[in-house]
């Protein structure tokens, strides 16, 4: 799934550089390199690491430059000197060429899988370009993020000898930190969404609000990969959920007081909960 790094990049720069940035390339990598991870824990296999790396980026890369292609025009108004496309620096059907080139490549990767572990993935990919294309302007912005990242122990384990299913608490970790991610996402452009008519979830909310709430769904998924796999969760699991909970209730606490404080809460407990999954996501089949 797509969110929205914020790289300082004023000034000229090679139109391969430009458009590299355009893609969004920090959350690409995380969530290509988590993922990768997360198939690598699962069971042998290097070749079905290396398909399912390839598949996630490709995805990946579809969405965020479709998201930059799509959101060019406003950026630009906006005065986004981080955006390549807002200034100029790469060509806006270059960047579409290499939406569509990369969601191509997604496809095939994707059902080489496994026919199901691939549909379910391109559902995921397909919802976030839904999100590019309008539905980030509804209540149901947040929909496309939980799918997305729901899809994702889907594509691993139904990639697997035998296509188990995933563990119904691997996949709802997943759907709350896409939900997360979401929120993460919007709040920093929560007033500037506003003011282009762009009233998903979020803006709804409002940016203090969305401040509060964004530890919520982080901490929800903490305990279900805690309290979810099957047997004893051990006393150093226990330990970690605690701290996560903690860290959450200290940011909610403090945010009326500063900004950065729910999500400082915020980025310590996403850490939390992305070793849990690593840890956890060992037994997700």
């Amino acid at each position: 799934m797509d969110t929205r790094d914020r790289p300082v990049c004023d000034g000229p720069a090679h139109p391969a550089a430009a458009l590299a940035l355009s893609c969004h390339p920090g959350p690409v990598s995380a969530v290509t390199v988590l993922v990768t991870a997360l198939a690598a824990g699962s069971g042998p296999g290097f070749a079905r690491w290396v398909v399912i790396a390839a598949a996630v980026l490709t995805g990946q890369l579809s969405v965020g430059w479709c998201n930059d292609a799509l959101d060019a025009r406003r950026d630009a108004e906006a005065g986004r000197t981080d955006k390549p496309l807002a200034r100029g620096a790469v060509d806006p059907s270059t960047v579409w060429g290499a939406a569509f080139t990369s969601l191509a490549l997604c496809v095939p990767l994707s059902l080489a899988c496994g026919p199901l572990a691939g549909a379910v993935h391109l559902a995921g990919v397909l919802g976030a370009w839904l999100y590019n294309l309008g539905l980030k302007a509804t209540v149901l912005s947040w929909l496309p993020y939980a799918v997305g990242f729901a899809s994702l122990p889907f594509l691993v384990t139904l990639s697997m000898p035998g296509r188990p299913w995933p563990a119904w608490w691997a996949v709802t970790a997943g759907a709350l930190l896409g939900v997360a991610a979401h929120l993460a996402d919007v709040l920093p452009d929560i007033d500037a969404d506003l003011e282009a008519g762009i009233r998903g979830l979020p803006q709804r909310w409002g940016a203090a609000r969305t401040r509060l709430l964004l530890p919520v769904p982080l901490v929800a998924a903490s305990a279900v990969l805690v309290l979810g796999p099957a047997g004893p969760a051990g006393g150093w699991v226990s330990v970690v959920l605690a701290g996560a909970v903690a860290a959450a209730a200290a940011g909610l606490a403090r945010g009326g007081f500063g900004r950065k404080a729910a999500l400082a809460a915020t980025v310590a407990v996403a850490a939390v909960d992305v070793a849990l999954l690593l840890v956890r996501g060992t037994a997700a089949a």
